[in-house]
């Protein structure tokens, strides 16, 4: 498997690179992974970097990036976070991948049994843990159903998941909100930004 170089970014237009994602985790999931000499891609990598794709996700170990959608050292930008939210400082890491870096696609990437969203889903509250669970709490008041409260809680496996995938939606409308950089991108189709939700019983991606 050969290295992204600057030509070969250049090369790559959002759909394609969404391609190259959707086809690495379809490897993942079959375990067809690519043959990948990791050192020589750190040699090769070492004067200059130039990777297609964006990563947002969960800092759940469960949920490597690279690992379930194929990919080698160099090729994309991973930021992760509990929750997969946006700050100013996540926003500003991901302008700089894709304005001055060159990424073509953004993937907001939720999971199953997201340990973030059941904390939002059970009001945990702990040091700065709580500031971080209050922006998922905005995914959990946006699912109306079940509207028992007994029903609401990390203990409902489906009302769970509901919530996350809610939670990525809102992630990407807070990411054309607070970032003119990444909207004007979007809609000049140098980028795309994509949400999508990690299994993790069976490795697979679907995308939102």
């Amino acid at each position: 498997m050969t290295t992204q170089t600057k030509e070969s970014q250049a090369a790559l237009n959002p759909n394609m690179a969404w391609d190259l994602l959707k086809e690495g985790n379809q490897r993942f999931v079959e375990q067809k992974q690519q043959k990948r000499d990791l050192l020589q891609q750190v040699s090769e990598t070492s004067t200059g970097q130039y990777p297609f794709a964006t990563i947002l996700s969960c800092i759940d170990s469960r949920v490597s990036a690279e690992l379930i959608f194929d990919q080698g050292v160099g090729d994309i930008f991973s930021a992760r976070v509990a929750g997969n939210i946006v700050n100013e400082d996540i926003l500003g890491s991901i302008e700089f991948a894709c304005k001055l870096a060159g990424t073509k696609i953004i993937v907001v990437l939720g999971h199953t049994s997201c340990g973030a969203v059941k904390g939002a889903c059970d009001d945990a509250k702990m040091g700065n843990l709580t500031e971080l669970l209050s922006k998922i709490k905005p995914a959990v008041e946006a699912i109306t159903e079940p509207s028992e409260a007994s029903e609401r809680t990390s203990k409902n496996t489906p009302f769970v998941n509901a919530v996350a995938e809610k939670n990525v939606h809102l992630t990407i409308e807070n990411m054309r909100k607070k970032s003119p950089v990444l909207k004007e991108m979007e809609q000049n189709g140098e980028i795309l930004i994509v949400g999508g939700m990690y299994d993790i019983s069976n490795g697979k991606v679907s995308y939102l």
